[in-house]
């Protein structure tokens, strides 16, 4: 039966340490070969928290699922800044574009069922983190959104 490890890490530069060293120690995997192996898989994600899993189906056999980041992240890399407000100060501003890029790469994670909805969903959560759509607040985006007004955008990206 094999085990399995979920934790949450930096793109590009796990560690032996907490979360994942303690966690795979006891299960006598060769820990040094696990943290490489997730860094090389997630080396295009640096700056972001990472979900993997890392499932050990023996002491030399084991593999790693990378998950993708949460959406905030993403949208604090498109902006190039750390963290959000979490209050209702404007940090940043994006653009449609981008708020279809992020959308294409959570499409798997999110419950829509076509990337209009998708793109709402992303927009709601910009929302919360204190970024503008086109200098739209997130209810103003996703009633756009809804009235048509990307629809050329998102068809194409679609």
């Amino acid at each position: 039966m094999a085990n399995f490890v979920e934790a949450l890490v930096p793109g590009g530069k796990a560690s032996a340490g907490p979360p994942l060293g303690p966690a795979l120690g006891p299960l006598g995997v060769n820990v040094a070969q696990v943290v490489t192996k997730i860094n090389e898989l997630t080396k295009d994600l640096n700056g972001m928290q990472v979900p993997v899993k890392v499932i050990v189906k023996s002491r030399t056999e084991f593999e790693i699922e990378v998950g993708t980041p949460p959406t905030s992240a993403l949208i604090l890399k498109e902006l190039g800044i750390e963290k959000g407000t979490g209050d209702k100060t404007a940090i940043g501003d994006i653009t449609m574009d981008q708020v279809v890029r992020i959308a294409n790469i959570k499409r798997k994670n999110l419950l829509s069922k076509n990337l209009k909805n998708a793109a709402r969903e992303i927009i709601g959560t910009a929302g919360s983190l204190g970024v503008t759509i086109e200098g739209l607040s997130s209810k103003d985006a996703q009633a756009a959104v809804l009235s048509g007004k990307y629809d050329e955008i998102l068809e194409a990206k679609a």
